[in-house]
Formats: C-alpha cells, sequence, structure tokens
C-alpha cells in the first residue's frame, strides 16, 4: 500500500520536478533558458532597494530588530520561484523579523564571485546582526558569505549544494533515488558558474573552504538527494565546538520543505525554531 506521505512525495515531483539535468544536453539547455521575472508575488508586500546593481527585496519593517538573509536555489542558473517566496513570508510572518533577499546574477551571464561580493555587501550593509538561510544551490552561497563575512549569527541550509565538483563518492549510492538532480546535468552549470576558477576553490564549494568559527548552524536534508553525502560531510568535518542542529528526513526529496508533502510542515517549523532561538 502507498502512504498519503508517498504520494505527496509523487505529487511534488510530477509538479515540481521536471528531470530537468538528466543529461549534459539538459543541462546546457537550462542554462540557455530565458529567466524569468523575480519580484516577489502582489500578495507579499515588500520593498526594494539596489546593491552591487543588482535588487534586493525586503519582506517586513522591523530594522530595530536582526534581519534574515535568505539566498534562493536553482543550481545558479534558474531564477526565484513561488514556492521560495511562499517560505520566505512564512519566514517574516513567524519569526517577526525582515527578509532580505538578494536576486543575485544567474549563469551563464554571471558567475560565483560575483554573488558572493553582493551578499557579502548585504550583509555588511545591514549594520546589525543577521541570520543567513538558503536551500539547495543557495545554501551553498550561504555558507560562502558566512565563511566570507564575521557577523553572521545563525545559519540555515537546506539541501546545500556544498561541492561544485560533486566527486563525492556517496553520490553513486544516491543519484539513482533522486527524482530530479543528475550530476551528467548539473556539470555544464558548475563549469559556468566558476568563471574560469577551478571546481574546488573555497570560494565557490564551501566544503573546501575555513569550517571553524562558524555560528550555530542547521542543515536539513532528505535522503533522497545527492546533496546528502557532503551534507554529512559537512556534519563530520564540523569542529565539535559548533553548535549544529543536523536534520534528515527519511524519504525526502531535494529541498523537501519548500515543498507540499506532509514533512514539509516539520521542516519549515524547525527553521523558524532555530532562527528564534539563536536570534533571541
Amino acid at each position: 500500500m502507498v502512504s498519503w506521505q508517498m504520494r505527496g512525495v509523487a505529487v511534488a515531483t510530477r509538479v515540481l520536478y521536471r528531470r530537468r539535468y538528466v543529461t549534459e544536453a539538459a543541462g546546457i539547455r537550462a542554462l540557455n533558458r530565458p529567466k524569468g521575472p523575480s519580484a516577489p508575488p502582489r500578495s507579499l508586500p515588500h520593498t526594494s532597494t539596489t546593491v552591487n546593481g543588482f535588487t534586493v527585496h525586503k519582506i517586513g519593517d522591523n530594522d530595530r530588530q536582526p534581519a534574515v538573509v535568505y539566498l534562493h536555489g536553482g543550481a545558479y542558473t534558474s531564477e526565484i520561484v513561488r514556492q521560495h517566496w511562499a517560505l520566505i513570508g512564512h519566514l517574516a510572518e513567524r519569526t517577526g523579523l525582515e527578509v532580505h533577499v538578494p536576486i543575485y546574477g544567474l549563469s551563464p551571464r554571471h558567475h560565483g564571485l560575483e554573488a558572493l561580493e553582493l551578499v557579502t555587501a548585504v550583509v555588511r550593509g545591514l549594520g546589525r546582526p543577521c541570520y543567513l538561510a538558503g536551500d539547495s544551490a543557495g545554501g551553498g552561497l550561504a555558507l560562502l558569505a558566512t565563511q566570507a563575512t564575521d557577523t553572521v549569527a545563525g545559519l540555515t541550509m537546506i539541501a546545500p549544494w556544498l561541492d561544485l565538483t560533486m566527486s563525492n563518492p556517496g553520490i553513486d549510492a544516491v543519484e539513482p533515488h533522486d527524482p530530479w538532480l543528475f550530476r551528467a546535468g548539473l556539470r555544464p552549470i558548475a563549469a559556468a558558474w566558476t568563471g574560469g576558477l577551478a571546481l574546488d576553490d573555497p570560494r565557490l564549494s564551501p566544503i573546501h573552504g575555513d569550517l571553524g568559527g562558524l555560528p550555530p548552524t542547521q542543515i536539513l536534508v532528505g535522503t533522497r538527494d545527492i546533496t546528502l553525502p557532503d551534507c554529512r560531510l559537512l556534519r563530520d568535518r564540523l569542529p565539535a565546538r559548533t553548535p549544529l542542529t543536523y536534520h534528515e528526513q527519511e524519504g525526502a526529496i531535494h529541498v523537501y520543505p519548500l515543498l507540499p508533502v506532509p514533512e514539509a510542515e516539520a521542516g519549515r517549523r524547525a527553521i523558524v525554531e532555530h532562527i528564534r532561538a539563536t536570534m533571541a
């Protein structure tokens, strides 16, 4: 018998996951696809500013409190979508904090160091403690920005892309069970994002960077997600003194807290609780 939970995963898979990255040719098509709009939905009140020539949207208005900076996923080549905005609105409402959303430039026109420069400028420009959160590629970028600055008070990564080389041997066992992410299609995207640097440059692949001195850190990942082996590797490499909240959701697919599946509610609640506890 198929459980309601597994039916939810199947529906999410059909609706949200188009097997876009199955082959190298599919990855190249994703790179070359025209980018869509990136503005928040009209139902989400916001203001916007410009930093380093890029738009930064702000949800909420509470500049006397710490802020959250959220970085969206999409393999560094796909724009922010409604599932991201739904989570961002949820975080703003449930934490009572402003959520700043930098719309970083996407590959192939833009590259990783440019995105990192933008995010660090946003973090430093706040002039107050902030909490970084991101999913998938945005989760990797959130860790990179945390490594590059000293003002990040907390960090949440949802199935982060931690290593552009995707060379972890553990991926071999997980990849057949991931309904969306395939290394063949992600490799040309990763190469385009480097701007000519090595894939394992620590400014692009944070698993190779300095993991000391991180703030309270949260990682959420499903067991049917090729980011899982590197999430485990990061967990094991973090110094014992790093306050870490690590959660693997059995049977869950990529970035499950953003999806219309039963386990997403607990994931979102855990993120809100971690932000509240860290920034209290």
